[in-house]
């Protein structure tokens, strides 16, 4: 039995797709129909982790939508580290339009996701972190990320 809730829903030519929990080697995409959409929203923030398998079958589904433009957004750092990683993981033709960077205070070890948005922290080929991220309790925090790697996916 999956561990990934799917939620589908169609308005007019545009396709919004919501995910939760896990994408493994039990996830059947084939009950998911991608294509006939012009636009395709894939929501991305309740993915909690991902393995090869399903890796492979993301893969095959996300064939499936043919010329559609695909927008993921919320990614997780999961998603973003398959993007970055696996050659086809992000079609062709699909755009992030935002995504999660880890931010982490080792004093406090006090860990928090700030989401990176298209037009504001990025766009193509270049990041613009915010100047400043603090901890509830004001402690400055720092990118958990290995920076060249993380946003590798930016700089295609």
């Amino acid at each position: 039995m999956s561990k990934l809730d799917v939620k589908m829903d169609k308005a007019a030519s545009k396709l919004s797709v919501q995910m939760n929990g896990t994408i493994d080697e039990d996830v059947d995409f084939s009950q998911f129909d991608l294509s006939g959409n012009q636009a395709i929203e894939m929501e991305l923030g309740g993915v909690k982790s991902i393995n090869s398998c399903g890796i492979r079958e993301w893969i095959k589904w996300m064939g499936t939508a043919g010329s559609a433009n695909i927008t993921f957004a919320n990614c997780p750092k999961v998603i973003v580290d398959q993007i970055n990683m696996v050659d086809g993981f992000l079609p062709g033709s699909a755009k992030v339009s935002s995504f999660f960077v880890p931010y982490y205070n080792d004093d406090s070890g006090a860990e928090k996701n700030v989401l990176f948005r298209y037009g504001t922290e990025f766009k193509e080929g270049s990041v613009t972190p915010p100047e400043s991220v603090k901890d509830e309790d004001g402690n400055e925090m720092e990118m958990d990320v290995i920076e060249s790697k993380y946003f590798k996916f930016i700089k295609k």
